[in-house]
């Protein structure tokens, strides 16, 4: 088992696979993700409608996501945390109640959504697994992650912790499979691995 590619977004800043990828001179967190899809050259009309978190997750997916994929789509599994979850689209629902209820914002009030919006984009039909935890936990990711591979006939997975709330913009994704990668060094998809990834400041 090998962790293909990672990516690790912090604010204005974005590694892939330990590499500075993309920085923006933005400070708002809305304004820092689209000036980073406008970086990234990615066409998708969809993109405008997410809320924040399902940007930030959207995202971080394209990065981490080999430009080829020659897997059963049909097989990737799709793994998520995160801490506030939907908290900002939930305030924003609620206070659109008073006049009338936003269906556009309604949508976004699960935090699962984000997992939604990048197994449409990407056609992934696997497992799929959203949980609430206040930092990333590396030994959890390991151990769901090995189990989907090992034993629950996944090819490969896409997981991650996601945070976008209050003014803070974070997520560190991780594509694994169970194939060595073609080029480059071959990670083991392990504990120090994961903790050193996950710990990135």
């Amino acid at each position: 088992m090998y962790l293909q590619h990672y990516i690790q977004w912090r604010q204005q800043k974005v590694w892939r696979d330990g590499a500075l990828l993309y920085t923006s001179a933005e400070q708002d967190i809305d304004a820092i993700a689209l000036s980073l899809y406008q970086q990234s050259g990615i066409s998708y009309p969809k993109f405008f409608k997410m809320d924040i978190l399902s940007r930030a997750a959207f995202l971080a997916a394209e990065w981490v996501l080999p430009a080829a994929l020659t897997i059963d789509r049909n097989t990737v599994a799709t793994v998520l945390s995160t801490a506030s979850g939907c908290l900002e689209v939930d305030r924003k629902f609620e206070k659109s109640r008073q006049r009338l209820a936003s269906p556009a914002l309604f949508v976004y009030t699960l935090p699962n959504i984000m997992l939604g919006e990048i197994d449409i984009r990407h056609g992934f039909k696997g497992e799929q697994m959203c949980t609430i935890s206040d930092v990333a936990d590396p030994a959890w990711f390991g151990f769901y992650v090995h189990d989907l591979l090992e034993h629950r006939e996944s090819s490969a997975c896409l997981c991650g912790h996601v945070e976008a709330a209050a003014g803070r913009l974070s997520a560190t994704l991780l594509w694994v499979s169970k194939e060595r990668p073609a080029q480059g060094p071959a990670l083991p998809f392990d504990l120090p691995v994961l903790e050193q990834i996950f710990n990135h400041a």
